[in-house]
């Protein structure tokens, strides 16, 4: 090769060979370190989701309970609206029942007596509650229940503290059966039922 265009190629080279020294030398663009663990990571929390119990939503609600040998069908309701049910309203509650024997060898079946017990709860826990309310049997030995005969009764709930969110009921029933269709011995058993109700907010 003439020593002209010897003169050329060798500076080239040189050229080439510092770039490529420059570039080995090169480490992690400075602006990419730490990138993944400088970037926020989104947490997020979720309230549980409390249900709100209200048995008779829909306006009534029935139920099958057991005293000794004795079925009672129990339908609950009111005649007020339940949007109506507010802490300050006066809330009926009414319900009526049936009973049924198991071994039925034609004794008759009675209540005796009825009771409700109210418990009330608001965002805080519980609050003052209403009386009991109570029916005694005005006739011994009670009122006769067995069907086709059936009990009916209305309780009317005053009104109660304004954080009220809901009223829970707690029934007790008490039924007597004749030991034999002619003997004036009873056995005597009792059923227990609950029905919550929320209410709703004054205004």
């Amino acid at each position: 090769m003439p020593a002209r265009s010897l003169s050329r190629v060798l500076p080239a080279l040189g050229l080439g060979l510092l770039l490529t020294a420059g570039l080995s030398g090169c480490g992690q663009a400075p602006w990419s370190t730490g990138l993944a663990s400088s970037t926020p990571t989104a947490t997020f929390s979720v309230a549980p989701i409390i249900p709100v119990i209200n048995d008779l939503a829909t306006g009534s609600t029935t139920r099958n309970l057991k005293a000794g040998d004795v079925t009672l069908a129990v339908n609950y309701w009111s005649t007020l609206n339940i949007g109506e049910w507010t802490p300050a309203a006066n809330k009926p509650i009414s319900f009526s029942l049936i009973g049924t024997l198991g071994t039925d060898d034609g004794q008759a079946v009675y209540l005796s007596r009825v009771s409700v017990v109210a418990s009330v709860k608001g965002p805080s826990g519980p609050l003052t509650a209403p009386p009991a309310s109570v029916d005694q049997a005005s006739i011994a030995p009670g009122y006769l229940i067995k069907t086709p005969y059936s009990y009916s009764q209305t309780f009317i709930l005053p009104a109660v503290d304004p954080a009220a969110t809901s009223i829970t009921l707690a029934f007790t029933y008490e039924v007597l059966v004749q030991s034999t269709p002619t003997s004036a011995a009873f056995a005597k058993s009792t059923a227990s039922d609950e029905i919550t109700v929320a209410l709703t907010p004054a205004g």
